[in-house]
């Protein structure tokens, strides 16, 4: 079946499954089965992890694994067979995936310009979405994404981790419950050691790759040496830059500790400095988002550098009237006004807590704790920080939904092109 018979097809199916889906989700109309059946779309890198993490918990079963590039399929479809009795079916189109009526979720690990499209049509064909960070590849799409879930009743959590690490929601409460006083600013951080991308050279596409499908819903390139399958990340007709890949898990920790929805002002500084190479996105970059309650967030990147602020590489600073709290890792310090420790508290990291939220979402549906909507507004600082940046301008925007207000330049960025016939359902 050719991809355009197989998008109407799948598309008929979603806008059948949305007629049917006025009502309002409750577990005993929609839930699924106690074991859950998940098709992964991505599975290099990230997605390989996720897999291993899902195959780790009980009443959880891998129908599906789905990538462009036949090698990752095939080994990650020997990792799935190795550990659970049913060995998952391998299709390069993840579409395939959502005609399988006995599918509950599809998680999307695929690169950032498929996020929030495969989140959209994969809610309306009916099946709950666990998506990667950030959860849209532009501020358009995370509204999309949104509406997406909401009329399709659908669980959609993005993989932004810390929401559910026990030692980082006890810092929170602590936050919230008054224990630094009256909260003003949190700073956040993002140092690495990156090397050069190079110069890429158009090459021939690899046997093993679908070009034309990895690019999917952003208009068509020509293929280079360099760009699979991290690289993507530095350019922006992908991808979101350090700001989207590190910095929108700092940003959303701050903006739950804080208390904080929509910004008024953006501004961003930095650049390019390290490297002579192909990178489009900055490896130097400051961004500060003022918020209408009084309160400030900022967030550093550096990805030549590794030392960072509390000699870490990654880290969040929430600054109150009566004492700061810093974290670092899966753990917490709270210092008093003289800068003297008070108490600390570590616990567990990694994903095995936000996946089984998701799943227990996806059992018994209900908000999870990086919920879509969540998700979106602190993804949407990222596309704030990054429209400042490359527009050089100063961003006014709407408290109540973020949007830009009375500038022509930046609001060209607020949404993309797309492929023909790829287009994402808008809100």
């Amino acid at each position: 079946m050719n991809d355009r018979r197989l998008f109407l097809k799948s598309t008929a199916a979603a806008a059948a499954f949305t007629a049917t889906a006025a009502k309002t989700l409750t577990a005993n109309d929609a839930t699924p089965s106690e074991t859950v059946s998940l098709g992964i779309m991505g599975v290099n890198g990230r997605g390989r992890a996720i897999t291993s993490g899902m195959l780790a918990l009980p009443n959880t079963r891998i129908d599906y694994i789905c990538d462009v590039d036949s090698r990752a399929a095939d080994r990650t479809a020997e990792l799935v067979a190795s550990k659970q009795q049913q060995r998952p079916k391998i299709v390069t189109d993840f579409r395939h995936i959502l005609d399988d009526k006995n599918v509950d979720a599809l998680v999307v690990a695929a690169p950032n310009h498929w996020h929030a499209p495969a989140t959209i049509i994969g809610c309306d064909a009916g099946k709950h979405v666990y998506v990667e960070k950030p959860c849209s590849g532009t501020a358009a799409e995370g509204e999309w994404a949104l509406a997406a879930a909401r009329r399709n009743n659908r669980v959609v959590q993005m993989g932004t981790q810390r929401r559910s690490w026990p030692a980082l929601i006890e810092a929170v409460n602590k936050i919230h419950a008054g224990e630094i006083g009256k909260t003003l600013y949190a700073r956040t951080w993002y140092n690495n050691r990156r090397a050069s991308i190079g110069k890429g050279k158009p090459a021939s596409t690899p046997d093993w790759l679908d070009w034309d499908l990895w690019q999917g819903p952003a208009p068509r390139c020509e293929y280079k040496d360099n760009l699979v399958h991290y690289n993507w990340h530095w350019h922006w007709h992908w991808g979101n830059g350090e700001m989207g890949n590190n910095g929108v898990h700092g940003l959303d920790v701050a903006r739950w500790a804080l208390g904080l929805t929509f910004p008024t002002r953006v501004t961003a500084g930095g650049g390019k400095y390290r490297h002579d190479d192909d990178q489009e996105t900055p490896d130097t970059m400051m961004a500060t988002f003022d918020f209408p309650e009084g309160k400030t967030i900022t967030w550093e990147g550096l990805s030549w550098s590794p030392l960072g602020p509390h000699d870490t590489g990654f880290g969040i600073s929430i600054h109150g009237t009566e004492g700061s709290l810093v974290m670092r890792g899966a753990g917490y310090t709270i210092y008093d006004m003289k800068g003297r420790e008070v108490s600390s508290n570590s616990g567990p990291a990694g994903d095995p807590d936000h996946f089984t939220d998701f799943l227990t979402a996806v059992r018994s549906p209900r908000r999870t704790n990086a919920d879509i909507e969540e998700a979106h507004r602190s993804t949407l600082l990222c596309h704030l920080g990054n429209i400042a940046f490359r527009t050089g301008t100063v961003l006014q925007t709407n408290p109540t939904n973020g949007h830009i207000e009375n500038n022509v330049e930046a609001n060209k960025l607020w949404s993309r092109e797309y492929a023909k016939g790829w287009e994402p359902r808008q809100a």
